[in-house]
């Protein structure tokens, strides 16, 4: 996935970094006398800063640890192609973790880098890549989530305020395509992993137990709960023709200048996408304030409220030949780098402050929501659920399928598709709680 940043942070804290920082399997030192020496093949998604914010951090990195040679391999289709490299013992050093490696199978494939107890006390978000109590994987960076768009394009429509209701959103779509020249909403259907962006709002409604409610429900997609009322608003931008003519000719990297330009008006992506988007509309000629970034239109007990969670986690292969190398990169990339400070991404350390990409959620009040870990015991019920009824929340295959059906492509309507997936999930809890 090239998804990557979110909103600014403050810079991380301590210059020192030591492979002590947690405990676990990668932990130590490779050289003679204390010194950490290796080759660290780093795998990344950022196709885009790969020769030079990138670069520029190994050159910091060598600089203080001259017996080691960071390298990195840029992956254009990261989650597509490096889950399928999880299958070997090629998949490099250091990388993010794919989306679709569920927890139960993070120990197949990582090292741990030490208990969540432990690594809590620095640490947000360690209860994301852990398995029964020991973390594989850290954020590089925390995101929260809502819509980027176009302000000029939205004010040229009349609305200067974050709709509070699906209809009211859907009717300020409609209001772009009426007065504007722009597309109100752009898929990226063909890329698909921001199609996976919108499940990440998944709590925003619900709350942070919402991850349980969904494994006890046999019926998600049914109108009034958090799930329907996530994937039919995004059936019904698409039914209603808001979004761009031929979905399956989209283009994430063309995404941004056409939303900097004022060509595309929405998307809902984190909030790591802000800078990227700014980026763009000043590249166009315009300003970085033409792009703002705003909560989903629903509101709990009042209040906008915003899903806040760890972006993609970086780990360390369990197969490395280097991994006191590697585990001295995690911790200085981290800590001393600077990375999620100069992306836009909310810090992952504890100690971090908020960023400037979230002015807009202050404004308005928006509530920060972070999931609950599943209880002891059933962290890998739900992906048991998800393999079982062949819907992957985590993913787009399932997004992709149903709006194929919202714009003609496919048969079916809204009842079906829904109906559908309550079917198969109701299927599936029964499969797995027999087994």
């Amino acid at each position: 996935m090239s998804r990557k940043t979110t909103p600014l942070v403050t810079t991380a804290a301590a210059a020192a970094l030591l492979a002590g920082c947690g405990a676990g399997g990668a932990s130590g030192t490779d050289g003679a006398d204390g010194e950490i020496t290796g080759t660290v093949t780093v795998l990344t998604n950022r196709t885009d800063i790969v020769d030079t914010t990138l670069a520029g951090y190994a050159k910091e990195f060598e600089a203080l640890h001259p017996g080691v040679d960071v390298q990195f391999e840029a992956v254009t289709d990261y989650e597509g192609d490096v889950s399928v490299r999880l299958n070997s013992r090629d998949y490099g050093d250091v990388l993010l973790i794919p989306n679709q490696v569920t927890k139960d199978q993070l120990p197949q494939f990582f090292a741990p880098l030490g208990s969540t107890e432990e690594l809590g006390r620095t640490y947000r978000f360690v209860d994301e890549a852990a398995y029964e109590g020991e973390v594989y994987g850290l954020a590089t960076f925390g995101t929260a989530m809502g819509y980027v768009l176009n302000t000029d394009v939205w004010a040229e429509a009349g609305i200067t305020a974050p709709p509070e209701t699906p209809e009211e959103f859907l009717q300020a779509l409609a209001a772009i395509d009426e007065k504007t020249d722009a597309i109100p909403y752009y898929t990226n259907y063909a890329d698909g992993w921001p199609l996976a962006q919108w499940q990440s709002n998944q709590g925003s409604i619900a709350g942070p137990d919402a991850l349980l409610e969904r494994t006890r429900d046999d019926a998600p997609w049914t109108e009034g709960k958090e799930q329907h009322a996530i994937d039919s608003l995004l059936y019904r931008i698409v039914e209603r023709g808001l979004s761009e003519p031929d979905p399956t000719t989209t283009n994430w990297e063309e995404s941004k200048n056409l939303i900097g330009s004022g060509e595309v008006a929405t998307m809902v992506l984190g909030s790591w996408a802000v800078p990227q988007m700014q980026e763009a509309a000043e590249a166009a000629g315009g300003s970085a304030d033409d792009i703002g970034f705003w909560p989903m239109p629903w509101k709990v007990d009042g209040d906008f409220h915003s899903t806040v969670s760890g972006d993609y986690k970086i780990g360390i292969s369990r197969h490395s030949d280097n991994a006191d190398a590697a585990r001295a990169w995690v911790d200085w990339f981290l800590d001393s780098s600077g990375f999620a400070a100069e992306q836009g991404g909310l810090s992952p350390r504890l100690d971090g402050e908020a960023p400037p990409a979230l002015e807009d959620f202050e404004a308005h009040g928006v509530e920060q929501v972070e999931l609950s870990p599943a209880p002891a015991g059933e962290e890998s019920v739900l992906s048991d659920i998800y393999n079982t009824a062949e819907i992957d929340l985590a993913g787009e295959k399932y997004r992709q399928e149903f709006l194929d059906v919202a714009r003609g492509a496919a048969e079916g309507d809204e009842a079906f598709v829904f109906g559908d997936l309550n079917s198969r999930w109701a299927a599936a809890r029964a499969q797995v709680s027999a087994s």
